[in-house]
């Protein structure tokens, strides 16, 4: 029976049969890596793309040069690169990991490297390699994939929570996966909805990894591709899944993004690091916090305008200094420590060690550039939405960074989002309606829906703490909701 997914180009039995028992193949072949993967590893790699040199040259599928005879390393006659392909990795939709087989004039293997999250390494483990006669052996980390000599060499490079986050916490939290190789195809396939599925996907086959590698999948001829035929499949197979996920997954099926707005601000003071760190403890994806700039230029995380606290006193937020700002306190509560407004380096950097996301507000003219620097700086662009209730904000930081998210925010139940939001090249739309009746989510029509799904546009929703409208919103199919109290969602 034809699968009702399949797309012209995406089939995988297609791709590998057109390269079997071409000599490159049966090479390729004979020196493929075996690798050896954790028993509860849900994602095996389905293919792998060679390309085989016999001289110096530029990688097609990795920044990098591939040199057969450098300095103080054993020179080769030919090396095999191995571009492997998993249609997932636990965080994000498809995965691009490499192997590097060094072959000397008598047919022996000399050299193995590896790819680690972007960069490379050498395979030999106290100056031996693992070898299975002519084949490499490797392991992968679990969930991600990336390739080490020895089970180890994981534990020196993640702490033990870090790689538990990854696998369980984070899974499905990096969406559509782009990168430079594919920014041109994949780029406008990351869209809020395709992020949404992918997490949705991901987020029930999280696992906690057993680290007993007990899976082996050796690359045989079977599963080997010339790269170039590779690289012209792996777009369609990314859109493949897509498609098949949007006639699978039921919008209550879906797993929405959890916002805490101002962080977790039924628990402690709002837009805070105590908030912050609070709302990751809850089970937060993403806080919310609102952002000003300061007399000095610091931007600052703050919702209002007018500082009036309890201690250090009162005044406009724009005549103060980040210094002078930060000498204001406010009294935890439950006898916690006192908290001070945070500049917003200070946020990201206490989001980032939490593992949250953040969705920021745009509360001041000036901030969206001081927003977008801070973003580059800490490299959060794809973990960062940035919103407001001033649409040519928003059009300020996309004018800045295309690859920041943004979202326009309004209140009024009669505004068109679609051209609100297409006015500004705004990636998702933002009603905040929690006033505006006692059952806010029947305003949200399917229709509505609907049609700000058709622009492909995302949908984040008001902070709601009512437990019958969260369940009402939960049905809904959105990508976001927001409340003051996380643990709700």
């Amino acid at each position: 029976m034809t699968s009702p997914y399949r797309i012209a180009g995406a089939d995988l039995a297609a791709l590998l049969h057109a390269a079997q028992g071409t000599a490159d193949c049966d090479l390729a072949a004979r020196y493929a890596p075996v690798i050896l993967f954790d028993s509860r590893e849900p994602f095996l790699p389905l293919v792998a793309g060679f390309t085989i040199f016999r001289s110096d040259a530029d990688s097609p599928s990795f920044r990098r040069r591939i040199a057969l005879a450098p300095a103080g390393k054993p020179a080769a006659a030919l090396a095999i690169e191995y571009a492997i392909w998993w249609d997932w990795d636990i965080g994000h939709l498809y995965e691009l990991e490499h192997v590097w087989v060094y072959v000397d004039g008598a047919g022996q293997v000399v050299r193995v490297e590896a790819s680690w999250h972007g960069e490379l390494h050498d395979m030999a483990d106290d100056a031996a390699l693992a070898l299975a006669g002519d084949h490499p052996t490797l392991f992968s980390e679990p969930g991600k994939h990336a390739f080490a000599p020895d089970p180890a060499w994981f534990c020196r490079r993640r702490s033990p929570s870090e790689a538990l986050f990854q696998t369980t916490r984070w899974a499905g939290a990096g969406g559509v996966l782009v990168t430079s190789l594919f920014e041109r195809e994949l780029r406008p396939a990351r869209t809020p909805f395709a992020n949404t599925l992918v997490r949705s996907y991901l987020s029930q086959r999280a696992f906690e990894p057993a680290r007993e590698f007990t899976q082996r999948v050796a690359l045989t001829a079977e599963m080997l591709a010339p790269w170039p035929a590779v690289r012209g499949w792996i777009p369609e197979r990314v859109t493949w899944w897509i498609e098949k996920l949007k006639a699978e997954i039921k919008p209550a099926e879906m797993r929405f993004l959890r916002i805490a707005h101002r962080g977790a601000s039924a628990h402690a003071p709002d837009n805070t690091l105590a908030a912050f760190r609070k709302a990751a403890a809850l089970g937060a994806d993403m806080v919310e916090l609102d952002v000003q700039v300061a007399a000095d230029g610091a931007a600052v995380v703050i919702h209002d305008l007018v500082v009036d606290w309890p201690i250090g006193g009162r005044g406009a937020v724009s005549d103060l200094t980040a210094a002078e700002l930060k000498a204001f306190t406010i009294k935890g509560r439950g006898g916690a420590d006192d908290e001070r407004i945070p500049t917003l380096d200070e946020a990201i950097e206490c989001c980032t060690a939490e593992g949250l996301g953040m969705y920021i507000e745009l509360k001041a003219a000036g901030a969206a550039p001081r927003v977008v620097a801070a973003v580059r700086r800490h490299d959060v662009c794809d973990w960062v939405i940035v919103g407001s209730f001033r649409p040519d904000w928003g059009a300020g930081v996309k004018l800045l960074d295309t690859r920041i998210a943004t979202s326009v925010l309004f209140s009024a139940p009669n505004v068109d989002p679609v051209k609100l939001a297409q006015a500004v090249a705004a990636d998702y739309v933002h009603p905040c309606w929690e006033r505006l009746d006692p059952e806010p989510h029947k305003l949200l029509t399917v229709d509505w829906i609907s049609r700000v799904r058709q622009a492909g546009l995302g949908i984040i929703l008001w902070h709601e703490e009512r437990l019958a409208e969260i369940a009402a919103l939960r049905k809904l199919g959105v990508d976001g909701i927001c409340s003051n109290a996380p643990e709700l969602l």
